[in-house]
């Protein structure tokens, strides 16, 4: 096969990688990328075989582990991230398992932000423990909480910034010096931020995950993973990834193709209704605070200006009238689907503390902000004005309780 990635392709800006990275061509010519849609791959001989099984020679073996079109995607998402090497996974979750599956054993110890998605904590919680891995939660944004915390022990860093739902932000470069001071690695989760808007392996960090079903496909089609970090980092989750098997499938890599096609289009696009609609809603009588990074007034503002080129697409407010109130707002509102999901060109509306963070317990739940008169909006590519009527919706619910 023949490819696109010519040496003129790694000075290139981002929206041509995202465009052009690990494309090859078959011999029959074809313009788009195609989609491997075999089990496994046919081998010329015997030698041939036992060359490609032992990975002397390398090639395609079986699409658990070795698929053109997932390797296609993999290869374009790790120029995008500025990352040697890259692994696709089966979803989100499924990229920070075969992160400690692959650089964790008994007896070692994670540090973990309060502030990350339910699912996360759950993981950590109820699957790391099991298996003799101690777990620390601390603070998202105190450094010091972070280093009193780390113990001897201590070999994976992981958080998310910004935080889901509330945008905390963690300065990255001083996660950075500290995991190295500890000997550990730092996982940073950049599902809402993408390689568009935040490269945290260019400010310190060793590997980043996606839940590559948000921003990376956009229109809410298929689920996916990846991690993408150093090679040294990313062999050992590939091993992971072929023994256990929680792999992408090719039609899944293909759709995140075309998703990475218009990425930083469409991204550009979410920070800025996001920002809009944040301004709007905080002068909205009966929304009581709007958390969004890009508010002059957020803890988070300065840092995330100076390590991120926007502020992302998803923010959350709290409304009067508690929980009740947060649930009439939101079925009152017609356009935005109510769904968990985020990173859609469609709007998304969700009760954070009743679905995506439910499980949590309530005093968890206090430390990652989540209260019951919270609400997050995944704002999409609609109209700014349609986005405004539909929120003038909810809020004339909670007025007329």
């Amino acid at each position: 096969m023949t490819g696109d990635n010519e040496e003129w392709l790694e000075s290139s800006g981002l929206r041509t990688r995202a465009i052009r990275a690990g494309i090859r061509r078959s011999p029959e010519g074809e313009h788009g990328e195609p989609i491997f849609t075999s089990s496994s791959f046919v081998f010329d001989s015997a030698e041939d075989a036992a060359a490609k099984f032992s990975g002397d020679v390398p090639g395609n073996v079986y699409s658990r582990y070795t698929n053109p079109t997932v390797r296609t995607f993999e290869e374009r998402l790790a120029s995008l991230e500025h990352g040697e090497s890259a692994v696709a996974t089966a979803s989100g979750m499924s990229a920070i398992l075969a992160v400690c599956m692959a650089h964790l054993k008994a007896g070692d110890h994670v540090l973990c932000s309060h502030d990350v998605f339910g699912a996360t904590i759950g993981l950590f919680e109820n699957t790391l423990r099991k298996f003799g891995v101690d777990i620390t939660f601390v603070p998202l944004t105190d450094i010091d909480a972070w280093r009193a915390a780390s113990t001897p022990a201590t070999k994976l860093l992981f958080l998310e910034t910004p935080s889901n739902p509330m945008n905390a932000i963690a300065d990255l470069s001083a996660m950075a010096i500290l995991s190295r001071e500890m000997g550990a690695i730092l996982a940073i989760d950049n599902c809402f931020c993408t390689p568009v808007l935040q490269q945290p392996l260019l400010l310190g960090a060793d590997l980043v995950t996606h839940s590559a079903t948000k921003y990376l496909d956009g229109q809410g089609r298929v689920l996916g993973g990846a991690v993408v970090g150093r090679k040294s980092l990313i062999e050992p989750i590939v091993a992971f990834n072929r023994s256990c098997g929680p792999t992408m499938s090719a039609f899944n890599a293909w759709v995140m193709l075309k998703g990475l096609e218009t990425l930083d289009i469409r991204m550009r696009a979410h920070c800025s209704n996001a920002q809009a609609l944040a301004e709007w809603l905080a002068e909205q009588p009966g929304v009581r605070s709007v958390h969004y990074c890009g508010l002059p007034g957020h803890s988070g503002h300065d840092l995330a200006t100076r390590q991120q080129s926007g502020y992302g697409g998803v923010l959350a407010f709290e409304v009067e009238g508690g929980r009740a109130g947060a649930f009439r707002f939101i079925n009152d509102t017609r356009m935005m689907s109510l769904t968990a999901n985020l990173g859609d060109v469609k709007s998304t509306i969700v009760h954070p503390a009743s679905t995506t963070h439910s499980r949590l317990t309530q005093s968890q739940r206090a430390l990652a902000g989540i209260s019951d008169d919270l609400i997050r909006i995944a704002v999409g590519l609609e109209d700014l004005s349609d986005l405004q009527v539909d929120c003038e919706r909810g809020l004339r619910a909670i007025s007329v309780a």
